[in-house]
C-alpha cells in the first residue's frame, strides 16, 4: 500500500527498479524512498536522467535520538515543473557518512556542508567540506538531538519557570561569563591557530586557469565581510589575476545563530514570528510557507477569504523585496542613494499597509494556521485598491523609465555574471535568477498551492542569464504581482479568515511535511518532522538567498573585480536568511 501510494505521488516506482537498493518509506505520516547508502549515486542518477528530476532542492539532515538513526532528507523536482520526489538514506550516528551528490547536482555542496557542520554526517569525495555556518573551532554538532548550549535551560518551550511558574530569570544571569559559547577540549586562545582560512586560501590558491597577456602575480583579495558592498557581514575571498576574478569562495555564517535549534525548542505557533526574522524584508512570505507546511501536516484548509488575503499580502511583499532589490543594484552601480531612496518610498507605502493589517511593519506575525490573524479594517481594503491601481503601477512605470534604457547601467549589467539555463538548474538557484536565464520555473505555476491557479499571470523570463536581466525580469514581475492583487481584490470573498476558533496550542500529527512558496529571492521551503507533540521534532528551512550564492563563483570567475559587487546585488540576499 504505501509503495503504491508513493508511486501515485510521483508516477515512478524506485523499489521496482532497484528491488535491492530501494525501499519505500513505511512509516506513518512519512513519504518517499529509502536508498541504501552504497547506491546513492546509482539511484540518484537514474532519478536524474531516466526519470527527469533534474533540480535538487533541498538536503537536510534529521536526528532522531535516543534511537542510533540519522537521516538525510533529499528533495528532487522537475525544472519543467510537478510535484516532489522526496528520497532518504539512513545512517548510524557513529561515523555517519555518505556520498557527496556534488558531482551530479553542483547544487548541493553548500547544502552538504550546512548538514556536516550542525550535524556532523561526513560526505565521502566532497571537493571542500568545511563548516560553513560555524567557526572551525566550535565544540560539538548544535543540531544533534544530545547537544546542548551554554544556555540550555529546558528542551522545549515553553519553560516552566516562564509559565506555570511565573518566575522573572534568566539563563545568561547564571553564567559567568554572560556568553552563549562553548570550546573544544583543552582550547587556549593563546595557541589556538584557525585552519579555516589556511583551507580557504589553499583552495583558492590551487586555481589553475591559464593566464593571458602580461603575466601577473596573482593575489587573493578579501571583500568583507565588513563591507557596505557585501549587503551585510558577508565575505567573498577572490583570487585575482590583473583585475580579472579567476577564483572566488563566498564566507557565511558571520549572522549564524542557529535558527533551526531554537525553532525545535519553540512550539509549532512560536515558530510563525521567529520565521519573520529569516529574510527580514519578506515577513510575510515567510509565514506563508511555513504555515503550509504545518497544514499539510495537519489536514487543515485556510479559508477561501484567508487563502486570497494571503496571496495579496505575499504578493504586495513581492513588490517590497523587488523594488529594494533594484534600488540597491544601482546603489552597488555607483549611483549612490537616489534610486534607492525612489525605491524605498514606494516600500513604504507598501509596509504603511503591513501595519494596518498586522500591526506590525516588519515582523508581521499575520498567518495563522488555517487563515490570518486578523481581518482587514476599516479603510485597509481602500488603500489596497489605491496601491494596486494607481499608485504603484505608475511608480514602476517612471522607474523603468528612467532606469532600463541608461546606458551606464545597461554597460555594466549586460553580459556580465551570465548562468546558462543548465548552469542554473544544476546549482539549484531558484527565483529571479533562474528565470533570467530562461527556465519558466515559478512554484506558483510549477506546483501551485493556496489559490493561485485562480489567477491570471505571466511568468517572465529572459534569455541571457545576467545582470541586466535579472534587473529587467524582478522589474516585470511587479507587474505581475499587481496584476494578481488587482484580480484578488475584485474577487475577495466575504467570510471567516481563520479555519476554526484561534489557539494558543497545537499538537501536529506524527509524521513530516515540506512546504514551499515562491518568496521574492525563490524557493522558500520548511521541512517539519513531528512526534505528535506541540514542538517540531525537526525544523529546517530551505533558504534561497543561501542555496542561490552556490552559483556566486561560477558568475564570477572571468569578470572583473568591480563586477563581483554587482553579481552580488543581483543574487539579492538576505543575510538573516542566508546564515540564519
Amino acid at each position: 500500500m504505501s509503495e503504491q501510494l508513493a508511486f501515485t505521488r510521483t508516477g515512478i516506482n524506485l523499489a521496482s527498479q532497484f528491488p535491492e537498493w530501494v525501499t519505500v518509506d513505511s512509516r506513518p505520516g512519512y513519504q518517499g524512498w529509502l536508498i541504501k547508502t552504497d547506491h546513492l549515486i546509482d539511484v540518484a542518477t537514474a532519478i536524474r536522467d531516466q526519470y527527469g528530476y533534474d533540480y535538487l532542492s533541498s538536503i537536510t539532515g534529521v536526528d532522531y535520538f535516543p534511537d542510533n538513526l540519522m537521516e538525510v532528507v533529499y528533495h528532487f523536482y522537475k525544472s519543467t515543473g510537478g510535484g516532489l520526489l522526496e528520497c532518504k538514506v539512513q545512517l548510524t550516528r557513529e561515523h555517519p557518512s555518505l556520498p557527496t551528490l556534488t558531482g551530479l547536482f553542483k547544487g548541493a555542496e553548500f547544502q552538504e556542508r550546512e548538514v556536516w557542520d550542525l550535524f556532523g554526517i561526513e560526505f565521502a569525495n566532497h571537493p571542500d567540506l568545511r563548516r560553513i555556518l560555524l567557526w572551525d573551532g566550535f565544540a560539538g554538532f548544535p543540531l544533534r538531538k544530545d547537544w546542548k548550549e551554554t544556555f540550555f535551560e529546558e528542551e522545549l518551550k515553553p519553560f516552566k519557570n516562564r509559565w506555570p511558574e511565573g518566575k522573572i530569570e534568566r539563563i545568561e544571569d547564571q553564567k559567568p561569563f554572560k556568553e552563549n559559547v562553548q570550546y573544544p577540549a583543552g582550547f587556549n586562545p593563546y595557541d589556538w591557530d584557525t585552519q579555516s582560512d589556511a583551507r580557504l586560501y589553499d583552495l583558492l590558491r590551487k586555481v589553475q586557469q591559464p593566464q593571458e597577456g602580461i603575466k601577473t602575480d596573482r593575489v587573493i583579495v578579501n571583500l568583507g565581510p565588513q563591507h557596505p558592498s557585501t549587503h551585510g557581514v558577508f565575505r567573498m575571498a577572490a583570487v585575482l589575476d590583473g583585475e580579472t576574478i579567476v577564483g572566488l569562495k563566498p564566507v557565511v555564517g558571520y549572522l549564524h545563530r542557529n535558527h533551526e535549534k531554537i525553532g525545535e525548542r519553540n512550539t509549532f505557533l512560536q515558530n510563525i514570528p521567529f520565521t519573520d526574522r529569516l529574510d527580514y524584508i519578506s515577513s510575510m512570505s515567510n509565514n506563508f510557507g511555513y504555515v503550509l507546511a504545518v497544514e499539510k501536516m495537519m489536514g487543515v484548509q485556510p479559508t477561501e477569504r484567508a487563502d486570497y488575503l494571503r496571496v495579496i499580502m505575499a504578493e504586495f511583499t513581492r513588490i517590497s523585496s523587488h523594488v529594494m532589490s533594484i534600488g540597491f543594484l544601482l546603489n552597488d552601480l555607483g549611483a549612490f542613494f537616489t534610486p534607492a531612496l525612489y525605491t524605498l518610498e514606494e516600500r513604504e507605502l507598501i509596509i504603511d499597509l503591513f501595519e494596518i493589517v498586522s500591526g506590525s511593519r516588519m515582523m508581521c506575525n499575520y498567518f495563522r494556521f488555517g487563515g490570518v490573524a486578523r481581518d482587514l479594517p476599516e479603510g485597509a481594503l481602500e488603500k489596497i485598491r489605491d496601491l494596486a491601481f494607481e499608485r504603484l503601477p505608475r511608480k514602476i512605470d517612471e522607474i523603468d523609465r528612467y532606469l532600463t534604457k541608461n546606458e551606464i547601467i545597461q554597460e555594466r549589467c549586460e553580459g556580465v555574471g551570465v548562468l546558462t539555463p543548465e548552469e542554473a538548474i544544476n546549482y539549484s538557484v531558484s527565483g529571479p535568477i533562474l528565470r533570467a536565464s530562461g527556465v519558466p520555473y515559478d512554484i506558483r505555476r510549477a506546483d501551485p498551492y493556496s489559490v493561485y491557479e485562480r489567477f491570471d499571470f505571466d511568468v517572465i523570463t529572459a534569455v541571457h542569464g545576467d545582470v541586466y536581466d535579472r534587473y529587467m525580469v524582478r522589474l516585470q514581475e511587479i507587474r505581475q504581482s499587481l496584476r494578481i492583487i488587482q484580480q484578488a481584490v475584485n474577487n475577495l470573498p466575504e467570510g471567516p479568515i481563520l479555519n476554526g476558533k484561534p489557539t494558543y496550542q497545537v499538537k501536529v500529527p506524527a509524521g513530516e511535511g515540506y512546504g514551499r512558496v515562491e518568496s521574492p529571492k525563490g524557493e522558500l521551503g520548511y521541512y517539519l518532522v513531528s512526534n505528535g507533540k506541540s514542538n517540531p521534532w525537526r525544523y529546517h528551512v530551505r533558504a534561497p538567498s543561501f542555496v542561490n550564492i552556490t552559483s556566486l563563483e561560477k558568475m564570477c570567475i572571468g569578470e572583473k573585480i568591480a563586477d563581483a559587487v554587482i553579481i552580488l546585488g543581483s543574487i539579492d540576499i538576505v543575510l538573516g536568511e542566508v546564515d540564519r
